[in-house]
């Protein structure tokens, strides 16, 4: 193995907090060099903006910053300094212009994360910032020389300040792998365990409901959720019934309160409201009304407009008794119970709870334990859910780590 190479700062990690934290780093004339262990950068970025990139939401900033639940004090701190019209200012900037959906969320005009990400990229290496693909980060030597793999063999490198944005564990194929965790556990680093965020959740379904509709929407439904400490909320949204249980946006809404009651209790119940346009009154009296020779699943099309995947799961949930007894019916029509018993794998997982503890860290985001090393984006121990928040914060967390490189630099040139 050759000697150590010298560099001024190293980013490792190529995702969107090591290339903000790069992008301020170089702003104040450093030079910098970003190593990812992929082929090519951003690519969980990339795969994020497949069906439209979120870049921030737009609801009033309090709102906002409420959605990082018991993790709001320490986001909100870094937040002020890169909050939604901030980022929204920075797009703008690239090139690319930003509108407002019909949900609140924020997109760029073209939808895509790639025009961005190309832009970016532009933009980095006309400032100097030098990125170096396929270089896998190994870990520590004893004297500190952080160790890295590349096309060429493995190098060391001696750098001045290092921030590292090497992502969670989830989609590790795209280079998240949590690698680095046993590396800042050794230097006595405080890491909460990794665990899926935003994610499915498993139910065994019967063979006919998984092979009729796996995968078939449930549209216009309300989820409601009372969690192991008593607390209700209810969303109208959208979720997917899967072959394994459910998923899609509204579950991710609610996947950190039904990983933590799983984790307290097996399992966790939540309800459907099946047909929240329509009160608990009127759905006893469409249900109560003669359906003569009609089918029960006729008869809810005809006079409740309920159809397919929702009609399945009260036949795959519901007694036949229940199905039988017209009150039993609508009240479970506006409050179905569905009870899941553990989250997919943390590497189907859209992002990752848990990660390196907030008392590691000084409020520029350095390791205390290792000075001059900085810590961004979703290594650290913090979720939220998916609508632009989790981009936001891991880009307002690169720009705060970025800053306490460049400060510490000058404080120790």
């Amino acid at each position: 193995m050759s000697d150590p190479v010298a560099v001024q700062v190293a980013v490792i990690g190529g995702g969107p907090a090591g290339l903000m934290a790069a992008e301020v780093l170089s702003q104040a004339g450093m030079q910098v060099d970003v190593y990812d262990a992929m082929p090519s950068l951003g690519r969980k970025f990339l795969l994020a903006g497949i069906g439209g990139l979120n870049i921030t939401h737009s609801e009033p900033y309090p709102a906002f910053c409420s959605r990082f639940g018991d993790r709001q004090a320490q986001l909100q701190a870094l937040l002020d300094r890169f909050p939604p019209d901030a980022l929204r200012a920075w797009v703008h900037g690239l090139g690319i212009d930003t509108f407002v959906g019909s949900s609140g969320r924020v997109f760029p005009t073209q939808m895509k994360a790639a025009p961005l990400l190309r832009a970016w990229l532009h933009r980095l290496r006309s400032a100097g910032v030098r990125l170096h693909v396929r270089h896998r980060w190994l870990g520590w030597d004893a004297d500190g020389t952080l160790r890295l793999s590349s096309p060429d063999g493995d190098i060391r490198i001696r750098p001045q300040a290092t921030v590292l944005a090497l992502g969670g564990a989830s989609w590790p194929k795209l280079g998240s792998d949590g690698a680095w965790l046993p590396w800042l556990q050794a230097r006595g680093v405080t890491i909460a365990p990794l665990q899926s965020a935003n994610c499915g959740f498993e139910r065994a379904w019967s063979a006919h409901l998984r092979e009729k509709f796996a995968g078939a929407p449930l549209k216009s439904v309300v989820l409601a959720f009372t969690d192991h400490q008593g607390r209700t909320e209810r969303r109208h949204g959208e979720m997917v019934i899967s072959a394994e249980g459910v998923e899609g946006s509204l579950i991710y809404a609610f996947s950190q309160r039904l990983r933590e009651q799983i984790n307290a209790h097996g399992s966790a119940t939540f309800t459907l409201d099946l047909v929240p346009g329509k009160d608990a009154d009127r759905v006893l009296a469409e249900v109560s009304h003669p359906r003569g020779s009609r089918s029960l699943s006729s008869h809810l099309q005809s006079r409740l407009g309920i159809g397919g995947v929702k009609v399945a799961l009260l036949h795959e949930l519901l007694s036949k008794a229940t199905l039988a007894d017209p009150a039993a019916l609508a009240c479970a029509i506006k409050a179905l119970p569905i009870t899941v018993h553990a989250p997919r794998p943390l590497a189907e997982a859209i992002s990752t709870a848990g990660g390196v503890g907030f008392e590691n860290l000084d409020a520029q985001l350095m390791l205390t334990r290792l000075p001059g090393t900085f810590v961004a984006g979703e290594m650290l121990d913090w979720e939220a859910p998916t609508g632009g928040y989790l981009l936001n914060a891991c880009l307002a967390t690169g720009l705060c780590a970025g800053r306490g490189a460049r400060d510490w630099l000058a404080q120790h040139p």
